[in-house]
């Protein structure tokens, strides 16, 4: 059996992966940890030299793909909270990587870029990425490719 369901103290049923008879799941899993740790090694060297992390990463991505995005946008595209995103959106801040500056509709919005040194370091980070993703994808095919793309659409809601 896949998955069991486990009932709670609280009566809401849960579904859990039976992992003992699922060898291929715990497989994925492996595979996806070793994956994701080979996706961000240069990110994350490019970025430890800078005193930076992958959160910073993160939102120089968001923003870069999102010119004048506001604060509210980005804090709902990371699903973090006001205080998670204060401290590293201040550092990128103070390091000339992102600016900040007032929507002309509405004074009390701050609307985010990225300046040109931010634009820099975000292409450097995420053309290592691209690179990285285009080498597998061309081991494997596109058929590999679509049903890649299937299960990461669809693991936010799994």
């Amino acid at each position: 059996m896949f998955t069991q369901t486990l009932q709670l103290l609280s009566g809401i049923p849960i579904d859990m992966v039976d992992q003992s008879q699922d060898q291929r799941v715990q497989q994925a899993i492996e595979l996806f940890f070793f994956a994701y740790r080979s996706f961000t090694a240069v990110p994350d060297q490019i970025l430890q030299e800078k005193g930076l992390g992958r959160v910073h990463h993160r939102i120089l991505y968001f923003v870069g793909r999102n010119p004048k995005l506001n604060i509210n946008e980005l804090l709902q595209i990371l699903g973090v909270s006001k205080q998670a995103l204060n401290a590293p959106l201040r550092k990128l801040t103070e390091l000339g990587l992102i600016e900040v500056e007032t929507a002309s509709h509405d004074r009390r919005v701050k609307q985010l870029s990225l300046s040109k040194a931010g634009a820099k370091l975000e292409t450097q980070l995420t053309q290592s990425q691209t690179q990285h993703l285009a080498r597998a994808f061309r081991r494997c095919g596109d058929k590999a490719l679509d049903g890649w793309i299937k299960i990461m659409q669809s693991l936010p809601t799994a």
